[in-house]
């Protein structure tokens, strides 16, 4: 009983020294392929997340929608082509902080394509048998917290899996900037 006791007690003052937060995140983002020519797509991301902290250490588990993609000229004609990836990442970070109001953070991100859009002058395929449908990647970047549950925060996703889109080995990168909002 003794022991239990002061098991008890252990397990109350360390779960008082840890905080757990959920919250949202949305943001724009900034998508390329690696390794072409071809310009960044502006998108959008939108995600929720669970924030728990020991200290100054923090591992953030979260789901994410996230455009992804690019823009570029087709060679002979000059038309735009326009692909949109919408993707379900599901990222693992793993947060040190420098200073109270800012930290540092990087971890594995498994992502799952949902949908694809390709328009090049006015015909539109939405097929996804041409990229594949899954992506092991990455990210880095840097969070600030403000006042009243908000923070801002910084990040880059890179891939790490061929996406074997019409068969070269192209992998996403992508740029965010978003603000998040912590329950």
């Amino acid at each position: 009983m003794k022991k239990l006791l002061i098991l008890f007690f252990a397990l109350g003052i360390f779960g008082s020294a840890q905080a757990q937060l959920f919250g949202v995140r949305a943001g724009l983002s900034s998508a390329n392929f690696s390794d072409t020519n071809y310009n960044a797509k502006v998108g959008a991301h939108v995600g929720i997340y669970y924030w728990y902290e020991i200290d100054n250490f923090a591992i953030e588990p979260g789901v994410q929608f996230s455009q992804k993609g690019y823009e570029s000229n087709e060679k002979t004609t000059g038309a735009v082509i326009d692909e949109r990836l919408n993707y379900l990442d599901f990222p693992l970070i793993f947060r040190l902080d420098i200073i109270p109001v800012l930290n540092v953070f990087a971890g594995p991100q498994a992502s799952f394509l949902l949908s694809r859009k390709y328009e090049l002058a006015g015909v539109t395929s939405t097929s996804t048998d041409v990229i594949r449908g899954y992506d092991f990647g990455g990210l880095v970047g840097m969070c600030a917290y403000l006042p009243g549950g908000v923070n801002l925060q910084l990040s880059y996703d890179f891939g790490l899996t061929g996406l074997n889109y019409y068969d070269t080995d192209v992998k996403n990168q992508v740029l965010k900037i978003s603000a998040g909002f912590d329950f």
